[in-house]
C-alpha cells in the first residue's frame, strides 16, 4: 500500500480510537497523518472514502481469521466427537480475538452502533456479508449435511453472538472485573461449552 495511503489510514484509526466519529474530519486527519487535506483527496474520497476502506479492512481481517482453509488442526488434541471441526471453530474464535485486539479502531468502527455520521457503502456491506458467509460455513462443519442454510446462519450467529457480546462487554467498563488473559479465557471456555453442546445435540 502506498505510504501516504497507509498514514492516512493510521491516523484515520487513531483518531477514530481516541474520539469516536466525531473525532475524524478530513482535516485532523491530514494534520495527524503530517499531510495535506488535499492529499487526503488524492487518495481517498474524502472521510467516507476513508471510513469505508476502515470497514471493509476490518470485515476482511474477520473473515481470513474465519478462513476454513486457513486453520490447522493437525496439533489440536481433543477426544471429543468431531475434533476437527470442533478445533477448527476454535481456532476461529482465537484468530477472531486476536482481531479483535489487535485492529481496535476497525472492530469498534463495523461493529460499533450506527451513527447516521457514517452509513457503510454497498462495497463496505459486501465485505459484512462475506464475513457472515464465512462464519456460516464455519458453523456448517459442525451440523449435519442435510441441515438447512437457516439453521447453519442461525448456528453461525450463536457463536458470533457469544465471542462478540464477550469482546464487547471486554471493551466497557465491566473489563475491570477481569484481566485481559482472564478475559480471553472465560470467552474461548464459552464457546468450547457452546460448540460441545452442539456436537452432543
Amino acid at each position: 500500500m502506498n505510504d501516504s495511503r497507509s498514514k492516512i489510514l493510521e491516523a484515520a484509526s487513531e483518531l477514530f480510537l481516541a474520539g469516536g466519529l466525531v473525532a475524524l474530519s478530513v482535516r485532523a486527519i491530514a494534520n495527524r497523518a503530517g499531510l495535506s487535506t488535499i492529499g487526503i483527496y488524492s487518495h481517498f474520497d474524502g472521510k467516507q472514502g476513508i471510513l469505508d476502506t476502515l470497514y471493509i479492512e476490518g470485515f476482511e481481517r474477520v473473515t481470513e481469521a474465519m478462513a476454513v482453509s486457513g486453520i490447522d488442526v493437525s496439533d489440536i488434541d481433543t477426544t471429543l466427537v468431531d475434533a476437527t471441526s470442533r478445533g477448527k471453530v476454535m481456532m476461529a474464535a482465537e484468530r477472531y480475538l486476536d482481531v479483535a485486539e489487535k485492529y481496535g479502531a476497525h472492530y469498534r468502527l463495523i461493529f460499533g452502533e450506527a451513527d447516521e455520521k457514517y452509513q457503510p457503502s454497498e462495497a463496505a456491506r459486501q465485505a459484512g456479508e462475506r464475513a457472515f458467509l464465512q462464519l456460516t460455513e464455519l458453523a456448517a462443519l459442525l451440523l449435519p449435511d442435510d441441515v438447512s442454510l437457516l439453521d447453519k446462519q442461525k448456528q453461525a450467529l450463536e457463536i458470533w453472538a457469544i465471542v462478540h457480546g464477550y469482546v464487547g462487554l471486554k471493551n466497557h467498563a465491566v473489563s475491570q472485573l477481569l484481566d485481559a488473559a482472564d478475559w480471553r479465557a472465560l470467552i474461548l471456555k464459552t464457546v468450547e461449552r457452546h460448540l460441545d453442546s452442539v456436537l452432543t445435540r
